[in-house]
C-alpha cells in the first residue's frame, strides 16, 4: 500500500493484529459453512473502510480463497474488533458494553423484527447477516462484505431525498416492530439499555463537553448570531446532563406518551450502505453499525437524521417533509403487524421533537461541525476528537456558519428560544 492510499485509512486499521490469521479464517469458515474439510489457501487483509466512516471499532477486509469437496471459491469477509491500540479510542470504548450490545442486535433484536414483517407478507431486510462473533478471547464480528453485493457508502456526496427516503421507510419498519414488542413484550429487549450516554468515559470527553463552548465564541464573532449568545450560554452548564435525562428517559423517568423505540442510535450516512441499479435507481438500503443501539425515546434516531444524515439542501428545505414520511412508515407498519394499542399521533410526534431540542442544540454545537469535512480528503478524524484546537477552524468554515444562520432562526420560529 502506497503512502498515498495509506493517508485515505485509519491509522490503526493499516495493519491487522497477529491473531487475524489463516488459521482463525479457516476455523470461522469451517464453523459457518459445516464443511470440516474446508481448507484457507490464500488471504488478502486490507482496511475495511475509508478514513472517517466510522470511529469506535476496528474494521478489517478479508478476501479469502479456500477450498472444499465442491472446489476452488474465495469470500470477502468484513472483521469488526475492539481497538488494540493504546490512545484515546481505546480510552473511550475499551471497557464499554458495545459489542455485547451490537451481537444482541444481530442475533437476536433484529431478526425477531424480520419475523414479525415476514408474518404478514413483507420481505423487507434490516440486517446483513453476521457469520461469526465472539466475546472472548476477543470482541470480534465477522460479516460478508456487501460490496461484492453491489452496495456502497455515499461518501462524495449527500444522499439524495429518494435514498434518504429509503433509509427512513427501513427506520420506520424497525422502529415499528419495537414499539409493539416493548408494549406487548417488554422484558424481550431490557438487554439494550447501553447508549452512548450511559458511558462514563463518553460523558466526562472533551469532545462532547467543549462543543458548546466553540459554538458560543462563534456566535459572539458573527454580529446577526449574538442574541442568542445569552439562550446558549445559559445552558452551557448542564445541557451534556439535560440529554442524558432525556436519552435515559425510558429507564428513569418514563413519560405516558414517550413513544419509545429501540433506536439505532447513530443514524448517519457513514452506517448505511445503498445499492443503485443500472439506471442509478435506488434498490436497497442495508443499515451497519448498531453498537449504541438502545431503547430510547423516538425522537433519538429522528433529531439525530436532520444534521447526521441530511445535507444542507434536504436540512433547510425538505426535512419537515422527511419527517412526516417517517412517521408515515412508522405508522402504517404497526398498522400492518397488527399492533392492538393506540396509535401514536403526529401532533405529539412534532411535540415531542420541539420538548427535545437540547439534543438539537448539542449536534449543531458538537457534531455538525465535523460533518462539514467528512467529504474532504484531508482531515484526520481521530486528531479532530481529541483536539478542541483543531476542531475550532471548522466552527469557522463558510457553510457551517450558513448553516448555522439557517438553523438558528428556524428555532427561533418554532419557539426554541422562549
Amino acid at each position: 500500500m502506497s503512502s498515498a492510499d495509506k493517508e485515505n485509512f485509519n491509522a490503526d486499521e493499516l495493519v491487522a493484529p497477529a491473531w487475524l490469521n489463516t488459521q482463525f479464517l479457516e476455523q470461522v469458515l469451517i464453523e459457518y459453512g459445516k464443511t470440516p474439510e474446508l481448507r484457507v489457501v490464500d488471504v488478502k487483509i486490507s482496511p475495511a473502510s475509508a478514513k472517517g466512516d466510522h470511529y469506535a471499532s476496528i474494521m478489517f477486509r478479508a478476501n479469502v480463497s479456500y477450498t472444499t469437496k465442491t472446489g476452488d471459491h474465495s469470500k470477502s469477509l468484513i472483521i469488526k474488533t475492539m481497538p488494540d491500540q493504546e490512545g484515546h479510542k481505546k480510552d473511550m470504548i475499551g471497557s464499554s458494553n458495545i459489542f455485547v450490545t451490537e451481537i444482541g442486535m444481530y442475533t437476536k433484536a433484529l431478526p425477531k423484527f424480520e419475523e414479525m414483517l415476514r408474518e404478514v407478507g413483507d420481505n423487507t431486510k434490516l440486517f446483513v447477516p453476521c457469520i461469526y462473533h465472539s466475546l472472548e478471547p476477543r470482541q470480534v464480528m465477522i460479516f460478508e462484505d456487501l460490496v461484492p453485493q453491489g452496495y456502497s457508502v455515499v461518501r462524495s456526496r449527500n444522499p439524495t431525498v429518494t435514498e434518504l427516503k429509503i433509509a427512513f421507510q427501513k427506520l420506520a419498519k424497525w422502529h415499528a416492530c419495537s414499539f409493539k414488542v416493548l408494549n406487548e413484550q417488554p422484558d424481550f429487549l431490557q438487554e439494550f439499555k447501553y447508549g452512548l450516554f450511559t458511558m462514563h468515559s463518553v460523558l466526562e470527553d472533551t469532545y462532547f463537553n467543549s462543543g458548546m463552548g466553540t459554538f458560543i465564541e462563534l456566535l459572539e464573532e458573527v454580529p446577526e448570531l449574538r442574541k442568542y449568545v445569552p439562550y446558549f450560554s445559559k445552558i452551557k452548564a448542564d445541557y451534556v446532563q439535560q440529554m442524558r435525562a432525556i436519552m435515559q428517559e425510558y429507564y428513569e423517568s418514563r413519560k405516558p406518551n414517550g413513544y419509545y423505540v429501540l433506536g439505532h442510535c447513530d443514524f448517519h450516512a457513514r452506517n448505511m450502505m445503498y445499492k443503485h441499479n443500472e439506471d442509478g435507481g435506488v434498490e436497497d438500503v442495508m443499515l451497519l453499525d448498531f453498537q449504541i443501539s438502545n431503547i430510547c425515546p423516538i425522537t433519538t434516531d429522528i433529531i439525530y437524521s436532520v444534521y447526521m444524515l441530511m445535507g444542507p439542501e434536504e436540512r433547510h428545505n425538505n426535512y419537515k417533509e422527511l419527517l412526516d414520511y417517517y412517521f408515515a412508515e412508522f405508522l402504517a407498519t404497526l398498522q400492518k403487524i397488527g399492533y392492538k394499542g393506540e396509535l401514536p399521533s403526529l401532533v405529539e410526534f412534532w411535540k415531542l421533537i420541539s420538548q427535545h431540542k437540547i439534543y438539537d442544540f448539542f449536534l449543531i454545537s458538537t457534531f455538525l461541525p465535523m460533518m462539514g469535512c467528512l467529504q474532504l480528503k484531508d482531515f484526520d478524524p481521530a486528531e479532530l476528537m481529541q483536539s478542541e484546537e483543531a476542531r475550532k477552524p471548522l466552527y469557522r468554515l463558510e457553510s457551517y456558519i450558513k448553516d448555522i444562520k439557517f438553523l438558528l432562526a428556524r428555532y427561533e420560529e418554532h419557539g426554541y428560544f422562549e
